[in-house]
């Protein structure tokens, strides 16, 4: 079955590059008129020109740049939080300024996408909000306290959200990736090493693509998501389903980006 969301208004955060490009290239396909808000050095208006959509240069750290954009795009009946960032340092070398901004981005930010968002929506009494959480809302990955605690507070805000929003019909929901092929995750995708031990915990045995996080993000988005609220999707091969680990160096194989199960086992 799919998803046609012909002539809705979308607004996607941080949608030049990564997962919310991605999401921004699936919902013109679905037939939505598509926002991209996003900073000057991502050249959204370059990137929106090349997939048939609209933008903002807008900063979801500075209030004002945010409803700036809001203003010149309209009012939107779905709006996708996704700004953000991961700056890696372990606890006690994380400087104040790597916990401000990456707070200001990630919680903050959303928090601003949100709160914008769903004033305008009030109006309407009707809406859905999608927030980019993380696997890392749940749990403790090293060297990124910062960037887990935005996760985690995020969890905080789609909670209350929902719960405030939901007599005014406005849904709010939120998407888990793993780990995910993207600018951020470069490093990880370029060491075999470093994704035979990560992979070992995710019971597809690979890692996602954001293509995969966008078909997610238009589920919770559209109409086939009408009695959901306030739920978290995870989209992560089955990572945190996967306490034990999955899979076998004795009996399984990598071959540098997946691990697979001969046939006969």
């Amino acid at each position: 079955m799919g998803i046609d969301l012909n002539g809705k208004r979308v607004v996607v955060t941080g949608g030049a590059n990564g997962i919310g490009l991605a999401v921004s290239q699936t919902f013109v396909a679905a037939g939505a008129v598509v926002w991209i808000f996003d900073l000057a050095s991502e050249r959204p208006g370059e990137v929106a020109k090349s997939i048939g959509a609209h933008s903002c240069i807008a900063d979801v750290t500075d209030r004002g740049s945010l409803d700036h954009a809001f203003a010149e795009a309209g009012d939107p009946e779905i709006v996708v939080a996704n700004a953000g960032i991961a700056l890696g340092a372990s606890l006690l070398d994380t400087a104040p300024e790597l916990w401000n901004r990456t707070l200001a981005v990630n919680l903050t930010g959303s928090f601003h996408t949100l709160q914008a968002a769903a004033a305008r929506m009030k109006q309407r009494r009707s809406g859905s909000i999608v927030l980019t959480a993380s696997t890392n809302s749940s749990d403790g990955e090293p060297d990124l306290a910062a960037y887990n605690a935005s996760k985690a507070g995020l969890l905080g805000i789609l909670h209350t959200a929902a719960n405030e929003l939901g007599p005014y019909g406005i849904r709010v929901n939120a998407v888990c990736p793993g780990l995910i092929r993207t600018r951020i995750n470069a490093s990880q995708f370029g060491s075999p090493e470093t994704l035979s031990r990560y992979f070992k915990q995710v019971p597809l045995g690979r890692g996602g693509e954001p293509a995969e996080v966008a078909q997610a993000v238009l589920f919770l988005a559209s109409d086939l998501a009408s009695y959901v609220t306030g739920a978290t999707l995870l989209v992560d091969g089955g990572q945190m389903a996967s306490k034990f680990g999955t899979w076998s160096e004795g009996r399984d194989q990598f071959d540098g980006e997946r691990w697979t199960r001969p046939p006969d086992l």
